[in-house]
């Protein structure tokens, strides 16, 4: 390869950079996931305990609601 020749390297080694490239856009990504992740959760237990402050309970809700669909009281 001619470019590989000028540039000095060659396809083999262009190959690797590439994959190594990939790898690390694969950990940038996880990463991003990561922080994206523990920031919705952090946020979700804060709106939670805000919510109890208030006195709204959500899961109450849904489970009065299912027991009075199956003719609980």
């Amino acid at each position: 390869m001619v470019l590989g020749d000028i540039m000095g390297f060659s396809d083999s080694d262009y190959a690797y950079n590439q994959q190594r490239a990939h790898s690390a856009d694969l950990f940038f990504i996880k990463m991003r996931a990561w922080f994206w992740g523990s920031c919705a959760t952090l946020s979700m237990f804060l709106i939670g305990n805000i919510m109890g402050v208030f006195d709204i309970n959500i899961m109450g809700w849904i489970i009065e609601t299912i027991k009075s669909v199956f003719g609980g009281h």
